[in-house]
């Protein structure tokens, strides 16, 4: 059997042949092959239960009978075992963990291996999506990190991804901000700090309009110009535009975060009547009090919750507009799947636009692509409430981001006060940023999570700066003995592994394809984060345990081939979540 980068593919793939051999119905046969407890191997087969329970067989004799039917280069890599009912039990052999670890020797046949698992779709992600004229706070974070950390998944495993910020730069609070910048701006203000000048415009321009009529008139009054094409108001606009996207730019920048489209909502405006015609033409949309809406009626809880598509005033929202977006995202970009990172709060809105979708697909004959809304928690304080400055505003991303630097500037220094401060300013960048990076990306994207700076920047525990220490501590072994880890001639001749703790990073190393495999079809990138810190205390055990520099050379050639394997994993695989890498600390 060869050594292909998704083993428990090839198994079910085995399987499924030795079915028919078997005498069993190798249509209605699934083997179900899946990484198995430790314990017992390395993948489980769990189909048979299910086959023979169908059928009134005996699953253990179902399970003898398939066995039999294996070819005989399937039992030259694994040693097969049947335990309890009909689990079938696959166990690597050593030579077959050591074929395996010599073929996957770079990132990129990692990635031709991992390309198989999405190669030839074509995903659009749409996240970060920030409303224009408001600084980004610490709980933008989430969406940026998740959804890079998502796009650079997918590509690994052979998606064609398109990544879409899909910016709030239309609406009603556009008149008020117009209003504002014309009646309230500071213009020093404006020059120092354009996007705080322009967040306090608005702030001043809302608290006039809800204390004064006639500012609130004159608001909608700017907001009609707009939206009829006023030359100054659109100028106005697009200033306003320019001015937000260069400060997100900055700290995508800084993220290394970078978008193929800025398709915001204002790109939609002259696809809105399509959306209108087509949700009547289908009878999907009735008038309701004016308004133009779509019940659900098969939802339970969506029955009286309806979904408007065009407000009572005649204007569109977020529902018309997420329409004409999936419309757009289908039609022109061909989408495959469709990927919109957004905070728990809004899934009541995904899940109304997604069965909308679907009827609307069905009754126009379009093509229909997967969709999936990727929500997550909030941030939260010590206090277990949304993370706030003393004075109770959102803490502000960019200050969250120097902070983290400054502090890992202070570990940094403490720990190699010898180095030159641009060495050590470069570190606390790669440490600080990635701290706060893989703090969010090892939670379960679901949950709600404590923000704690000791926390995120310990070097104990599963985060940013123990794993990048550990990539450090590799390279400090190749380093210390003169040779490159990527060198072919170090690791030529290896022996199998024997050893406890040899076969156990071996085996922990060749669970990466199924790891990857796992968190891209949940997209949760915290499955990832949980395998990197596990696979670098697997490492840490074994060269506690075992010398590398040992006077047999097969022994010898073996350990820094697992060496330069981990070192390799851990590597692809924090780049993979947006980390930048060091070579020392």
């Amino acid at each position: 059997m060869d050594v292909t980068f998704n083993l428990a593919a090839a198994l079910d793939a085995v399987l499924q042949t030795a079915a028919g051999a078997a005498g069993l119905e190798a249509t209605a046969f699934a083997p179900d092959v899946r990484p198995a407890d430790p314990r017992h191997g390395d993948f489980q087969a769990n189909g048979v239960l299910g086959y023979a329970k169908a059928r009134k067989l005996n699953p253990r004799a179902t399970a003898e009978q398939l066995v039999a039917a294996l070819p005989a280069d399937l039992r030259e890599g694994f040693d097969v075992t049947i335990a309890g009912p009909g689990f079938i039990n696959f166990a690597l052999k050593p030579a077959t963990l050591l074929a395996w670890l010599q073929a996957h020797d770079d990132a990129a046949h990692l990635k031709a291996g991992a390309s198989a698992y999405y190669g030839g779709q074509r995903y659009v992600v749409d996240y970060s999506s920030p409303n224009t004229a408001k600084q980004l706070h610490v709980g933008h974070i989430r969406s940026m990190v998740i959804g890079e950390a998502i796009c650079r998944l997918l590509e690994f495993c052979g998606a064609d991804v398109i990544r879409d910020n899909h910016i709030g730069d239309w609406g009603t609070q556009f008149g008020k901000l117009i209003w504002g910048y014309k009646n309230l701006r500071d213009e020093a203000a404006l020059d120092r700090d354009p996007l705080e000048e322009l967040e306090r415009l608005y702030k001043a321009a809302d608290a006039a309009t809800k204390s004064d009529p006639t500012v609130l008139e004159a608001a909608r009054a700017e907001l009609v110009k707009l939206q009829q094409g006023d030359a100054e108001n659109l100028a106005l606009w697009q200033k306003i535009n320019a001015i937000s996207s260069g400060a997100f730019a900055r700290i995508y920048e800084r993220l290394g975060i970078k978008f193929d489209h800025e398709l915001g909502e204002s790109f939609y405006n002259d696809k809105l009547p399509r959306i209108y015609t087509e949700m009547q033409e289908t009878g999907l949309a009735t008038e309701s009090q004016g308004a133009l809406v779509v019940f659900p009626p098969e939802h339970p809880r969506f029955k009286t919750q309806p979904f408007i598509v065009r407000k009572s005033d005649g204007a569109s929202n977020y529902a018309t507009t997420d329409l004409a977006t999936m419309l757009y995202r289908t039609e022109h970009f061909q989408a495959d799947a469709i990927i919109v990172l957004t905070d728990t709060r809004q899934s009541d809105h995904f899940e109304q636009l997604w069965l909308t979708t679907q009827k609307w697909y069905a009754q126009k004959g379009y093509r229909l692509p997967r969709f999936e809304h990727v929500s997550f928690g909030s941030i939260l304080g010590d206090d277990g409430k949304a993370i706030k400055t003393r004075s109770g505003d959102p803490i502000r991303l960019q200050s969250l981001l120097d902070e983290a630097e400054e502090r890992a500037f202070g570990l940094v220094t403490e720990k190699s006060p010898d180095l030159p401060e641009a060495d050590r300013r470069e570190i606390a960048n790669a440490v600080g940023l990635g701290a706060v990076r893989y703090a969010d990306l090892a939670q379960n994207r679901s949950s709600d999570y404590v923000f704690n700076w000791e926390k995120i920047l310990s070097f104990d525990g599963n985060t940013a700066p123990y794993l990048l220490y550990a990539v450090t501590r590799v390279h400090s072994i190749f380093r210390k003995l003169g040779l490159d880890p990527c060198a072919v001639a170090a690791t030529a001749g290896a022996s199998a592994p024997e050893s406890e703790h040899e076969l156990a990073l071996a085996r922990k190393l060749a669970g990466l394809p199924a790891v990857l495999a796992t968190t891209t079809a949940q997209l949760r990138p915290h499955f990832l984060c949980t395998y990197l810190y596990e696979l670098a205390g697997t490492f840490s055990s074994f060269y506690a345990a075992e010398k590398v520099l040992v006077e047999e050379a097969p022994v010898r050639a073996l350990r820094l081939l697992l060496c330069a394997r981990t070192l390799l994993f851990l590597e692809t695989g924090l780049n993979l979540l947006g980390l930048r890498m060091l070579t020392r600390m």
